[in-house]
């Protein structure tokens, strides 16, 4: 049991969470825009450098979490399996078919992760496992879990969430949050949320 499950951590899976969720087997579609094409195992990516990254997942329904979350930068990925010129975007799909698009710009954080662990254990299927986005910059309907493909593109296509009213640039705004790590609601500045 990994800490999200022990802190009762929320599960939301719109389009649920896939049958097959083997490590072993797991491939990802790296397409569109990208200099070249390429389907990569999960040995593929966690053979890339990595790091353990202190962070809050923040959700857009009104609560956060803070975790060691253990992946593959986002930027170290790209130095390997970068788009073309004309790429802006990247578009990434789940094994269920959801999808949500970002901007480069808003993923060239180094804080942005291809992320298989959190707390010292394999990322358990109820929360993303065995790979997931992890974007604590944005709101978390904007870190895709089960991710099978990645497309590079040249504008924002809306996702599963954004063509029901969220938006499509995903930016944490103001407010407050559920604090699931101490079950208090705190106030949020706005942005990643790093105040607590």
């Amino acid at each position: 049991m990994s800490i999200l499950s022990g802190l009762d951590t929320p599960v939301f899976a719109a389009e649920g969470v896939p049958e097959n969720t083997d490590a072993g087997a797991w491939r990802v579609r790296v397409d569109g825009l990208a200099q070249q094409e390429a389907e990569l195992g999960l040995a593929d990516i966690k053979a890339l450098p990595n790091v353990i990254l202190d962070a809050r997942l923040t959700s857009v329904s009104g609560w956060s979490v803070r975790a060691q979350w253990e992946g593959t930068p986002w930027t170290e990925f790209m130095k390997r399996h970068p788009g073309r010129p004309e790429a802006t975007h990247v578009t990434f799909v789940s094994a269920g078919g959801y999808a949500t698009t970002a901007p480069l710009t808003e993923l060239s954080s180094p804080r942005v992760l291809l992320c298989w662990g959190v707390g010292g254990e394999p990322l358990e299927p109820d929360y993303g496992g065995p790979l997931r986005m992890l974007i604590p910059n944005l709101w978390g309907y904007k870190s895709c879990k089960w991710v099978v493909r990645i497309t590079y593109a040249n504008s924002l296509v809306p996702g599963y969430w954004e063509t029901r009213g969220y938006t499509n640039h995903g930016r944490i705004e103001p407010g407050t949050t559920m604090d699931v790590n101490t079950r208090t609601r705190r106030a949020i500045k706005g942005g990643e949320v790093t105040q607590f």
